[in-house]
């Protein structure tokens, strides 16, 4: 994305083609009236419509960083789908996730990132770690990267884990400062040497316009209060980028602490 003029597409899901288990919320391949194949993520799974939020913002405030990252669309999905199904866990969740939901472009052939077997670059790392502190993102680990290698480049995957501080709604503004020492876990911190480098280049970019139009993108029905909650999500992010970003100080000591352990 290389302006701040953010539009997605919509698509009609057309044909239910295979659950993705490795998934805690089942997600699967489906495809659309227009032929192509994506990673639909339910509206009626688990952590419900908040999962669907955090993959939208967190999907497109990459893009606009640069990163890459699979095209993003909106579902739209008919709860007739269902009878095709003959697993009852899957018709269940069809028929909770009627209406809109979220999906990414499907990369064929792509494999999960092994930080074993391959190993970013300084930048890269450093930009990716502090993207997924900025956000708030518990789900870039050892145990489950989720990133892909697609034609020798790297793919963020799976944004739904991020902004888990929505979770707890009474206490979300609150958590807009905090340090985030989950980063500890990254998967990615142990090649991040360029952390303060990263702040420097990526926060410049997330100007206020950004991140309005970025939340604005949010569908109306995904919230109980539109425009409040909207206010409240577009207040969390520019919080978190005001001041002294605490997020940033907290990865560089995570990482400062890796190293006296090596």
């Amino acid at each position: 994305m290389s302006d701040s003029n953010i539009n997605l597409r919509t698509v009609k899901a057309m044909r239910y083609v295979t659950p993705l288990r490795e998934g805690g919320s089942l997600p699967a391949i489906v495809e659309g009236d227009d032929d192509g194949l994506y990673v639909l993520k339910f509206r009626g799974a688990g952590q419900g419509v908040k999962a669907l939020i955090a993959e939208l913002l967190g999907g497109e405030i990459g893009r606009f960083l640069g990163f890459k990252v699979p095209e993003i669309v909106f579902v739209e999905l008919d709860t007739r789908l269902a009878r095709t199904e003959p697993d009852p866990e899957i018709q269940e969740l069809i028929k909770a996730s009627g209406g809109l939901n979220l999906a990414l472009d499907y990369l064929p052939g792509s494999i999960m990132f092994d930080a074993l077997i391959e190993q970013p670059d300084s930048t890269l790392a450093s930009q990716i770690v502090w993207f997924d502190a900025f956000t708030a993102n518990v789900d870039r680990t050892p145990r489950n990267a989720n990133m892909l290698l697609w034609h020798k480049e790297l793919w963020l995957i799976d944004h739904g884990a991020a902004f888990f501080y929505q979770h707890n709604w009474n206490g979300f503004l609150e958590n807009a400062k905090n340090p985030f020492r989950q980063v500890k876990d990254h998967i990615l911190l142990p090649f991040a040497g360029e952390i303060e480098k990263a702040d420097a280049q990526l926060a410049a970019q997330l100007t206020p316009e950004v991140l309005r139009e970025t939340v604005a993108l949010v569908p109306d029905g995904w919230f109980d209060e539109a425009e409040e909650q909207r206010k409240i999500y577009l207040e969390f992010l520019t919080k978190r980028l005001a001041g002294e970003r605490e997020f940033v100080k907290e990865a560089i000591d995570a990482r400062n602490a890796q190293l006296l352990h090596v």
